[in-house]
């Protein structure tokens, strides 16, 4: 029994490697165990082959590891996992059908593995260690691309019967609307996310509207077409029409949110993703859309709605902090 202390203990106090898989890179980060990142890699995501991602990612797990005291190493990408957190259902992005994702790290790198949903890790993450402190009952909401989402009770990531709790982004709004990449018509993420606030912009930039030809400028001076970034950039610079989009997509935002309300009751949503350094150019709608929206409006507490305060890094923290109770637990 003293001796399993002990290694509980010692596997505690060890730093974790979270690993953070996104479509164009690969960022890994040594972690100690207040959420401190102390050394930090990023190499390319080498196209779609499993193979040669997995053996990226060891690459990077090793080069950090190099005589430190590491307890575990945890993985999370866009996809779902299983409820054991070891093999990956689905990938939107890369190969990954029911691939034992940890069962092939742990044998290539002799640590303990674990695997997660990225957006699960942003949301251990931010309960931890960011906007979510001390509030016991958090939604996270991951805006970039897509929507993506977690539920966190407890600093406890709440999975679903499967595994796959929180594509809050796959919610049909608009029967008959816009076509999803999932194959249905009108999910919030067409209208809430990056991809509808570029969409948006470039649909007037394209029916040449006077109003949108700054926007159009700066997206010939940029030499690309107009997406979300860019939208936001130009919101934050002031152009008008740049700040209107914002507020239709936080309006969508907050509908969206008032809907997660009266499923969940959540005391904070934070806020995350590319689209969230619009800041309160989003925010503010989208707090404005949730109190006219919400059931029981003026009966019942409003949840906040913050910002997400660790940025990119917020998936590689999580994820090294997973790692880190789940060794913890084996031990």
């Amino acid at each position: 029994m003293e001796n399993q202390r002990s290694e509980r203990a010692g596997t505690e106090a060890c730093d974790a490697i979270g690993v953070d898989i996104g479509g164009t890179k690969i960022a890994a980060g040594l972690v100690s165990p207040d959420g401190v990142i102390k050394r930090k890699v990023v190499l390319p995501t080498p196209g779609r082959s499993r193979a040669d991602v997995e053996t990226s990612i060891a690459a990077a797990v090793e080069q950090l590891a190099d005589g430190t005291c590491v307890s575990s190493v945890g993985v999370g990408a866009a996809g779902w996992m299983d409820l054991s957190n070891s093999t990956v259902l689905f990938s939107p992005h890369l190969a990954w059908r029911n691939e034992p994702l940890r069962e092939n790290l742990e044998r290539r790198l002799g640590r303990p593995v674990i695997v997660l949903n990225d957006a699960d890790a942003a949301a251990v993450a931010e309960s931890g260690f960011g906007a979510g402190q001390g509030e016991p009952r958090l939604v996270v909401i991951t805006l970039g691309t897509g929507i993506g989402g977690a539920i966190v009770t407890d600093g406890r990531v709440e999975r679903g019967r499967w595994g796959v709790a929180g594509e809050f982004g796959h919610q049909i709004f608009v029967p008959r609307g816009q076509l999803c990449e999932c194959g249905n018509r009108g999910c919030w993420e067409q209208y809430a996310s990056g991809n509808a606030l570029g969409r948006l912009g470039r649909e007037m930039t394209e029916a040449e509207a006077p109003f949108a030809v700054p926007l159009a400028e700066a997206a010939a001076r940029a030499g690309r077409p107009v997406d979300g970034a860019l939208v936001t950039q130009e919101a934050l610079a002031g152009d008008p029409l740049s700040r209107e989009l914002l507020v239709e997509v936080g309006e969508w935002l907050g509908i969206g949110l008032a809907n997660l309300a009266a499923a969940l009751d959540p005391g904070r949503f934070v806020i995350g993703g590319g689209l969230s350094a619009a800041g309160e150019l989003l925010l503010g709608p989208a707090r404005d859309a949730l109190a006219k929206n919400l059931t029981g409006r003026g009966y019942r507490p409003v949840a906040d709605v913050v910002a997400a305060s660790l940025g990119a890094d917020a998936g590689l923290v999580g994820a090294a902090e997973s790692a880190r109770r789940e060794a913890a637990q084996r031990a």
